[in-house]
């Protein structure tokens, strides 16, 4: 079946298009050599950082080294409000007169790489560890959206993270 349908194909009907379509293929095949030999690289570079932000259920060496690098030294932040306020994780305000607006979205300023690994983590870490899925459920069990309550799991992995790196503890599961 494969055969009939390969006769007929874009490749078959000339030979520039099959040329075309095998530099297409090797191509594919470098890039993906390449990623792979990056990924091992960035594997042994965590590895040898010994980082403890690998021992949070669904925290790949990929996120933790994003974070990592976006982050520097955690030092830099005294409390873990400046270090959600770097990822432009913290509430924007509305305020006029004694008027002050109740949801307001995130200010999204701030590291954009470590806001985007942040929720990626924090959809994943729900997923593999029940501490962070009791918390992403408890917030949609209070009527918060889907997005609002990652927005709220986020800054709860902040916070975490913090603590793990500025005390270099691992991560200690509380869910029974």
């Amino acid at each position: 079946m494969f055969h009939r349908l390969a006769k007929n194909s874009i490749a078959r009907t000339s030979k520039a298009l099959s040329l075309e379509l095998s530099q297409v293929i090797e191509q594919i095949r470098f890039f993906k050599r390449q990623i792979a030999f990056l990924d091992r690289q960035i594997a042994a570079m965590v590895a040898e950082i010994n980082t403890p932000l690998l021992t949070i259920p669904g925290i790949g060496f990929r996120t933790a080294a994003v974070i990592l690098a976006e982050i520097g030294d955690i030092r830099r932040f005294k409390k873990p409000d400046q270090l959600q306020a770097f990822a432009g994780l913290d509430p924007s305000t509305y305020q006029s007169g004694k008027f002050n607006a109740a949801n307001t979205p995130m200010v999204k300023h701030g590291s954009t790489y470590l806001r985007w690994s942040l929720m990626q983590a924090a959809r994943l870490c729900s997923i593999h560890c029940r501490d962070f899925r009791n918390y992403m459920e408890h917030k949609i069990a209070q009527g918060k959206h889907y997005f609002v309550a990652l927005g709220h799991l986020s800054k709860k992995l902040i916070r975490v993270i913090f603590h793990m790196l500025y005390t270099n503890e691992v991560f200690v599961s509380m869910a029974a």
